[in-house]
């Protein structure tokens, strides 16, 4: 009887201590569950949207016989792209500012930058609103008495340097009005002249 006990007690101990190891075991290696590839996707996605982070400085140059200068800093976060336009030279009031076509800036009044980058042939318009808009219809800023004027614009329709050409703002051209966007004339807004120009250039 003594004897059956003590190898049912020896029996005993060393099927916990096997149990033990292979937890330890199990622990240590862990299996590709669900919440592993789920982990391995977030971790895929981050790299994706790492790589779609940019950045383009742009340089403004008075046109049409204003003084009109400045610099604009366009990033690129993922799917979010931010503008801040930072200016001088302006005539105190509302100014309009927009991307034009092609970021030649070569003529004395800017017109060879050619129209609104319009590539999904929409009427001119104020960003975002359901009646249309131009891609690059991005609206009206204020400057100072003393002739200073900034402007922060955020948006998802944009990209620096994607196979989108719906979406890719590289080539076009920054132009500062010396108007405001009425919103509504076509195909301008009636913002009047274009006093700085600027490619978007990498």
């Amino acid at each position: 009887m003594k004897r059956s006990l003590l190898l049912l007690l020896i029996f005993s101990l060393s099927f916990s201590v096997a149990c033990k190891k292979d937890q330890k075991e199990n622990k240590e290696t862990p299996t590709e569950n669900t919440n592993d590839v789920e982990a391995i996707q977030n971790s895929k996605s981050e790299k994706i949207v790492s790589d779609k982070d940019a950045k383009v400085v742009v340089s403004l140059d008075a046109k049409s016989n204003s003084n009109v200068s400045g610099n604009v800093v366009i990033n690129q976060q993922g799917e979010i792209v931010t503008l801040v336009a930072v200016m001088s030279g302006l005539d105190e009031g509302v100014h309009a500012i927009h991307l034009h076509e092609t970021a030649d800036c070569s003529s004395a009044d800017g017109k060879s930058t050619g129209g609104h980058w319009n590539p999904t042939g929409q009427p001119h318009g104020k960003f975002g609103d359901e009646a249309g808009y131009h891609k690059g219809d991005i609206g009206n800023f204020e400057a100072n008495e003393k002739g200073y004027g900034t402007l922060t614009f955020i948006t998802r329709e944009w990209c620096i340097g994607c196979d989108d050409p719906a979406k890719d703002i590289l080539g076009k051209a920054i132009i500062v009005h010396q108007g405001s966007d009425d919103f509504k004339t076509q195909p301008t807004g009636d913002a009047g002249g274009r006093i700085s120009c600027g490619g978007i250039i990498q």
